[in-house]
Formats: C-alpha cells, sequence, structure tokens
C-alpha cells in the first residue's frame, strides 16, 4: 500500500499536466512501515532523446542525487512517477523492462491535458511481470 500525501500529490498531478502532451517523470520521498507514505514528490527531466510523447528516461545521475539527499534527510527514495499522454496508467513494456523491483511506479493518466486517473505497480526483480499496488492520494 502506497499513501500520497497532499502537497506531492498536487506537485505530481500539476507536472503531469504541465509536461503534457509528453510524458514526465519524477521521484517519491517518505517513509516505509506498513503503509509507504509519500511526503515529498521532485519532479525530474524528461531526459528521453527526441520525443517525449511516449517515453520517458530518468537520467541515473538524478536519481542517484535524489537518493542521496532524501537519505540525507532522513527520507527513502519510494518509487518513481510519470505520465502517460491520452492514454491509460498502465504499465507498459518498456516501463517494465527499464523498472526497478525495490521501487514503487506510479502511472498517471492525463486526458486532454487533465489529470484522469492513477495506478500504482510493483514489478517482480525478472522485469518479467509487474501488480498492482494498492494507492491513495487525496481525492478533492
Amino acid at each position: 500500500m502506497i499513501h500520497i500525501e497532499p502537497a506531492p500529490w498536487r506537485v505530481m498531478r500539476e507536472h503531469a499536466e504541465a509536461a503534457y502532451p509528453d510524458e514526465c517523470c519524477g521521484v517519491m520521498l517518505g517513509s516505509v512501515d506498513e503503509v509507504k507514505m509519500v511526503m515529498e514528490a521532485v519532479p525530474m527531466d524528461n531526459a528521453a532523446e527526441g520525443s517525449k510523447r511516449a517515453h520517458y528516461v530518468l537520467a541515473p545521475d538524478d536519481l542517484v542525487r535524489a537518493d542521496r539527499a532524501a537519505a540525507e534527510r532522513g527520507l527513502d527514495l519510494i518509487g518513481i512517477y510519470h505520465s502517460h499522454p491520452d492514454c491509460d496508467a498502465y504499465f507498459s513494456e518498456t516501463d517494465l523492462k527499464n523498472s526497478c523491483s525495490w521501487y514503487s511506479f506510479v502511472v498517471l493518466s492525463v486526458q486532454n491535458g487533465k489529470f484522469d486517473h492513477a495506478n500504482c505497480w510493483l514489478p517482480d526483480a525478472e522485469q518479467t511481470q509487474a501488480v498492482k499496488e494498492e494507492i491513495s492520494w487525496p481525492k478533492s
């Protein structure tokens, strides 16, 4: 189970809508106990070369810096979020191929420039499948 607090949820939604029609990406920081609690969302640049409409690339150096910054503040890097413009919040084959089993992956569907819905995914260590993780966020 992953719960996203209001402030990071607002950052994630606004980032996804602002990046439309391209995909956005970022990281989620917080704590991991019985429930993963997202307390901060950090937007990152989509480092994909060429069109960013159908995929994202999170630069490895950006991910390392975010992980270090989180640790210095006593937080965990819980996972990665990205958007899917004008399609469902599914976990694509490309997403799976580029995943890490120790992160939760939140996908935000943005339809016509506005947030529509989100899902969270947990990939397996072999990167052969991902199961849905229960997710909650502020509904207002």
